[in-house]
């Protein structure tokens, strides 16, 4: 594969934009649930966890199952 600019361009934003203090897929996976819990409970999981809520920003994959998680702990609060 040649480096084009464009491709060169892309690899220097996406190094731009992570930090010494981000943190995995396998580490968000183990807080989301803590994550879920805090905003159910109306306290700011943002807040609590900035780490966990970067990475949810950036990734796809662990926002689809925070949010899939979130809704399975709201039917249960609502008897469902």
């Amino acid at each position: 594969m040649e480096l084009t600019p464009k491709i060169l361009k892309n690899l220097i934003k996406s190094a731009q934009m992570a930090t010494a203090h981000e943190i995995g897929c396998d580490e968000c996976f183990d807080e989301l649930h803590k994550f879920a819990e805090m905003e159910l409970a109306g306290k700011s999981p943002a807040e609590a966890k900035p780490l966990v809520q970067d990475h949810l920003n950036k990734c796809g994959s662990c926002r689809e199952e925070y949010e899939a998680l979130l809704e399975g702990l709201r039917a249960l609060q609502n008897g469902h």
